[in-house]
């Protein structure tokens, strides 16, 4: 079957007002910012977006965000996105802050078909107990908190200890950027972009994928292959110029020493 679609915007077209996405990425690593740019374009609203951080300022989900056009966040961190802590403070956005691993096991496990599942992460903190403000009031007040969540002891690895019961995540949609892929919707994620494309793309009922590189079925090998096309229901071809797009989140940089006046001469005497 191939999976190939011509363009990112057909491939958003049925977005809907509503709908919940699993976006991969972390930071500017790993961002599927085309298809994110198609459904900015595309003008579906009340989202709500499941991923690592909402992406930085100006770039990635940001886009969405600036836009007013995201309801609710389910996110590790706000990061450095100025405009994520904006909203969320001053009660336009809701958030529900969650441990990374957590996070990224809830999106497995939604991919895999694992209702719930217990961890440690959180235990005993405001995770479990409850009172983690999600929307803020205008004043500043809290205007939603979180519920508790179940907690019970487990006597695994050799101490009783307690886990929070933490429910997986299924999304209507799941947005992913790939190295490569085939026609048949398998991928494979270069280094780091590994971290949450591929559970994003697991968690979404229809799975997006642009694809940075395009092979035939057969040339990725089974070892190559991070995510099965069993997951993938739609692949968006970049061109090069769209994959050379990536802009740098920090640049660091020092000024260069002056070279010295003798240093100079015995360089031009070298010559």
């Amino acid at each position: 079957m191939d999976k190939t679609v011509s363009s990112a915007a057909e491939a958003v077209a049925d977005i809907f007002d509503g709908a919940s996405l699993a976006v991969g990425g972390f930071g500017l690593s790993g961002v599927p910012i085309w298809t994110i740019r198609a459904l900015t374009e595309q003008g579906a609203t009340d989202l709500e977006v499941v991923s690592n951080n909402c992406g930085v300022d100006g770039w990635g989900l940001a886009e969405l965000l600036e836009r007013g056009r995201i309801r609710r966040v389910i996110a590790s961190y706000i990061g450095e996105n100025r405009e994520f802590g904006r909203q969320y403070l001053g009660g336009e956005i809701e958030v529900e802050l969650t441990p990374q691993g957590t996070l990224a096991e809830r999106l497995r496990a939604g991919g895999v078909g694992i209702p719930a599942f217990f961890t440690a992460a959180g235990a005993g903190t405001v995770v479990s107990d409850g009172g983690m403000p999600l929307r803020y009031a205008p004043d500043g007040s809290v205007a939603l908190a979180s519920e508790p969540k179940e907690l019970r002891p487990f006597g695994t690895f050799g101490k009783n200890r307690e886990y929070v019961l933490e429910h997986a995540i299924r999304t209507d949609f799941g947005l992913v950027r790939a190295a490569v892929g085939d026609r048949h919707g398998n991928l494979r994620f270069e280094k780091s972009t590994r971290n949450f494309n591929p559970l994003a793309g697991m968690a979404g009922k229809v799975t997006i994928a642009e694809v940075d590189e395009l092979v035939e079925p057969g040339v990725l090998g089974p070892d190559d292959i991070h995510l099965p096309g069993i997951y993938v229901d739609r692949v968006v071809v970049l061109s090069r110029e769209q994959s050379a797009d990536l802009p740098i989140e920090k640049t660091t940089v020092r000024a260069r020493p002056a070279a010295s006046a003798t240093g100079r001469n015995e360089n031009e005497g070298a010559r």
